[in-house]
């Protein structure tokens, strides 16, 4: 008997993907990470809002009472290096529910800003658990002492949901000093010293102002947030081109094509203002802002310095990860089911590992057919994700079948897809083939971009590596699994934490 026949004899497929294709269970683990690191609760192509928030809520619960540990660690991973919000906060709500130990030492990092906390408290009221009980009390106590002015002003949010009002008026706080407690007050909309919050002040005099100029001073004087500043009135040329400075970079980002829309980018100070704000590397680092944000800014701005900003900054995003060495075969799903987002995720994450290659790779792009992306090191990765574009069905296996053919040899493949096949046969099968007849010491990382469940490759196969997630971060971690480094699974399990704050 072959390699290749005992080995795929002995694995057969234990589950069905959305598509009625074979598939496989990998571990809760692997499933939990995954839910984390790519289910924003928006529709996908195979299942609505309701869909996803009902299996993720299945999922969290099982991982409390499995492993709760590795829960608590996965949520801070989620947070902190995938750049998520909702999947974590909504973790970390049942998560107090069964292990409030841990809730209390992994809730400061999950919960990092106010909107966190509110979104966290509407969680916990959607699920019918009230004020969470005394662990949650406790952290949303401490939580509250650090609230500053700024925070108050630009997050309070009355009449949209829960606010930081609320969480006062839930957790009770007590005031350190006069400020603190005026700050309470007007958070509540109490009747308070605004002498003692000047920028608060400034906000007030803002919604009360009438003329331009008097919005302008009051925007000035209070370095009023431009959140704060489009809540309380309609913005002007003129007051959008008072907000550049302030804003940071990934609001920046995201208003971009109204800036151009209302004229404020003719001037050509604000342009060159916000050309240099996009394209400084030290704040695109901070800012940590998940890349596919930037083919959407790209695809929205017309202006063509614009655009090559845009261009300049995703180089820069990915420029300090380290080089993949190795000769690699890149292959990027471009089935009907990624059309959209996935797709622009997908795009730019495959041209980005081209790049850290140094041409030491090859790139395909494949539905039922595959062809080769003819990528180029020196065109910018927009401008080449920009051509790229959805079609056909999915066979995951065609590219390795096409390199088997070829007798092409490589050291990995990375593979970038939703996993949901409905044609051809399975990329596992082509795998095993491939590593029968060309190279057994072959890696295989599947970048899975989608919270399908089901998965393409069984546990047991120790050289294939999934990848969950959309931030840089996941590049970052194939370049040093290819070096010897573990499963994500394994690096989340890692993580040490903090004892209680």
């Amino acid at each position: 008997m072959s390699f290749a026949k005992k080995l795929f004899s002995a694995i057969r497929p234990t589950a069905m993907n959305k598509d009625g294709y074979p598939a496989y269970i990998r571990s809760a683990e692997e499933q939990y990470a995954q839910t984390l690191l790519t289910n924003t609760f928006g529709n996908t192509f195979y299942a609505d809002q309701h869909e996803l928030l009902t299996e993720a809520e299945q999922l969290h619960r099982e991982m409390a009472q499995s492993n709760a540990l590795f829960m608590a660690k996965a949520l801070v991973y989620a947070r902190n290096e995938g750049y998520m919000r909702l999947q974590p906060l909504f973790g970390l709500a049942i998560l107090s529910a069964y292990r409030p130990d841990l809730f209390a030492k992994v809730f400061h990092k999950v919960v990092k800003i106010p909107s966190d906390l509110t979104d966290f408290l509407t969680i916990l009221k959607g699920m019918g658990r009230g004020e969470g009980g005394r662990a949650v009390k406790r952290q949303v106590n401490r939580f509250l002492a650090g609230v500053s002015e700024y925070w108050a002003i630009k997050y309070n949010g009355r009449g949209r949901g829960y606010s930081l009002g609320d969480a006062i008026a839930t957790a009770h706080p007590k005031p350190a000093d006069m400020k603190q407690q005026a700050l309470f007050r007007y958070l509540r909309g109490q009747e308070a010293n605004l002498s003692l919050l000047p920028q608060v002040e400034a906000l007030e005099q803002l919604k009360r102002a009438s003329t331009e100029d008097e919005k302008l001073h009051w925007i000035e004087t209070g370095k009023l947030p431009h959140e704060v500043v489009t809540g309380a009135v309609k913005p002007s040329k003129a007051i959008w081109g008072a907000l550049i400075d302030q804003m940071p970079t990934f609001a920046l980002l995201r208003h971009l094509s109204t800036l151009e829309k209302s004229g404020v980018l003719e001037d050509r100070y604000n342009l060159d203002t916000v050309i240099a704000r996009l394209t400084d590397t030290r704040a695109l680092q901070k800012a940590k802002i998940l890349p596919f944000r930037f083919a959407k800014a790209f695809r929205q701005v017309q202006h063509p310095a614009l655009r090559d900003a845009l261009r300049d900054a995703v180089e820069y995003t990915f420029s300090n990860l380290p080089d993949l060495e190795d000769r690699t075969a890149i292959f990027l799903d471009i089935s009907g089911s990624m059309n959209g987002e996935y797709l622009q995720i997908g795009s730019v994450f495959a041209l980005a590992l081209y790049k850290k290659t140094e041409g030491n790779s090859l790139f395909w792009l494949f539905d039922t057919d595959v062809e080769d992306a003819r990528p180029s090191r020196r065109d910018s990765i927009l401008s080449q994700a920009e051509r790229i574009v959805a079609r056909g069905g999915t066979d995951t296996g065609a590219p390795v079948r096409k390199l088997l053919a070829e007798r092409r040899k490589v050291d990995q493949i990375v593979i970038i897809t939703d996993e949901q096949q409905n044609s051809g046969s399975p990329f596992y099968e082509a795998l095993v083939k491939y590593r029968a007849k060309v190279n057994p010491n072959v890696k295989a990382f599947i970048i899975d971009i989608a919270p399908y469940r089901n998965a393409m490759v069984p546990p047991q196969d120790r050289n294939t590596f999934y990848v969950y997630g959309w931030s840089d971060t996941v590049l970052n971690y194939i370049a040093q699994t290819a070096k010897g480094y573990g499963s994500m699974v394994e690096r989340i399990d890692a993580i040490e934490l903090d004892a209680e704050k």
